[in-house]
């Protein structure tokens, strides 16, 4: 089976949500769902930081799930500051595990991107809430769940989080003042800015050692 780009929707509170699906070569030994940045700064599933972190779960064997937040592209709804975006991405899940259930019965990564990791770590948070299955792994890039903590956000010792040394949307500075109380590390990538230009492969390097983990 070749490897392959399907779009698909799922249903969520607010209407449909439009996700591509990126499958590997050989069967699926499991999926990630990875979201993006803010919706009203241009954010989308097409993000390059998205996409290097989803090509690095197919090249790993999961099927990388990337969702349209409300809004954006086919995807209804109106952007919720993350609370909306949270029950979304829950109910995303719930259906996923029930039409792949094969699937969902492997590894699950979380992952997320700026305001998607804020959104990833509320996702993680309600999961436990909620006495469901955890993600086997949570990567967060350029992390921004300090400005849009729902009160939900929870995030494992073992999550990876990276983060650029000259981010200037969100400053690193911000980012050890959120993990400083969590005892929880943070990867600097040296000279790398909130997108990471330069440095993605570096970022999918991060990504495919934790991946290896699994």
């Amino acid at each position: 089976m070749a490897a392959r780009t399907d779009t698909e929707t799922f249903p969520g509170p607010a209407g449909r949500i439009d996700c591509a699906l990126d499958w590997p070569e050989d069967t699926p030994r499991g999926w990630a769902l990875v979201l993006h940045p803010h919706p009203l700064q241009g954010g989308a599933r097409e993000n390059k930081v998205v996409t290097t972190i989803a090509r690095a779960c197919v090249q790993h064997g999961l099927v990388a799930v990337r969702p349209n937040f409300r809004g954006v592209g086919a995807s209804a709804g109106e952007f919720d500051q993350g609370r909306g975006e949270t029950d979304d991405m829950n109910a995303l899940v719930a259906e996923f595990v029930s039409r792949y259930p094969e699937v969902a019965q492997g590894r699950w990564l979380l992952a997320g991107f700026s305001f998607g990791s804020a959104v990833a770590a509320c996702v993680q948070g309600s999961q436990a809430q909620a006495g469901a299955r955890l993600p086997d792994a949570l990567i967060l890039a350029g992390t921004a769940v300090k400005r849009f903590d729902t009160g939900v956000a929870q995030v494992p010792a073992d999550a990876l989080l990276v983060h650029g040394e000259e981010d200037d949307v969100v400053p690193l500075a911000e980012v050890m003042e959120w993990a400083r109380p969590q005892s929880l590390p943070v990867t600097v990538v040296p000279g790398a800015g909130h997108f990471f230009h330069g440095k993605l492969l570096v970022l999918r390097q991060l990504v495919q050692t934790r991946l290896q983990a699994l």
